[in-house]
């Protein structure tokens, strides 16, 4: 469920985002063709304020081309211990500060079907976002669920929807990022029935702080910290990550 707009750039989503810090290569100096790879190694998965039942210590790399704005990008949640498995690809674009971008979202495990059942085991979301800019850090996004059973109660679809209001911001040599997000109505396909159908709801509060470990004189580990709370589940979590 990584966004497909950064964390910073919004281009968080990802989703945002968004947790891997990628190394980007240039397939030709004279083109703007990237490609980026990473992973993080992390304590517990928590998305959008939910932690993910059965993740627990997550390997959660990440793949992706970009080509003048364009996007395409693969990431993935796989647990070292109890079975978790997420993959997730989003197509996105763009340009100065606004972000728009599809992802699909495929998170039922270990043994169940990637191609044979897609429109039962897949989610479909479209986001849109816009960050101000280094003078003026905010970003927010908005992102709605708009195919996949998951979304629907009863045969109806809900669009369940995640809007996210979010302020980076630096203290000596640590980066930090504020985020609220909430759920404006009922969100069944990543809320719980329980929680999800009260309406309007707050599900994420979190405080990100970011660092360099410096290793050798040519290499730093970077790591992050993350404090998340959340109203709609009843439940706090506080999350480690190694990013390679």
């Amino acid at each position: 469920m990584k966004k497909i707009f950064s964390k910073r750039y919004v281009s968080r989503m990802v989703v945002a985002a968004s947790l891997v810090m990628g190394v980007t290569t240039s397939a030709n100096a004279q083109s703007s063709f990237g490609v980026d790879l990473g992973a993080d190694l992390v304590s517990g998965y928590v998305w959008r304020g939910v932690y993910q039942a059965g993740s627990g210590v997550s390997v959660q790399p990440s793949l992706g081309l970009s080509y003048k704005g364009f996007s395409l990008k693969a990431w993935g949640s796989t647990s070292l211990a109890e079975g978790f498995k997420e993959l997730d690809l989003s197509l996105g674009y763009s340009v100065k500060g606004f972000s728009v971008g599809i992802t699909d979202y495929w998170w039922a495990g270990q043994g169940a079907s990637f191609y044979s059942d897609y429109m039962n085991t897949h989610l479909f979301e479209a986001t849109v976002g816009y960050h101000f800019g280094e003078k003026f850090p905010l970003f927010l996004s908005w992102s709605t669920m708009f195919a996949g059973n998951l979304d629907k109660v009863d045969g109806e679809r809900k669009y369940s929807s995640y809007v996210e209001l979010g302020y980076d911001f630096s203290i000596k040599t640590v980066d930090l990022t504020f985020a609220v997000g909430a759920a404006p109505w009922e969100a069944p396909a990543w809320l719980a029935p329980k929680w999800g159908g009260k309406g309007f709801q707050v599900s994420n509060v979190s405080l990100k702080a970011s660092k360099e470990i410096r290793i050798t004189k040519s290499y730093a580990l970077p790591i992050f910290v993350q404090a998340i709370a959340s109203p709609a589940m009843d439940d706090a979590c506080l999350v480690f990550g190694i990013s390679f």
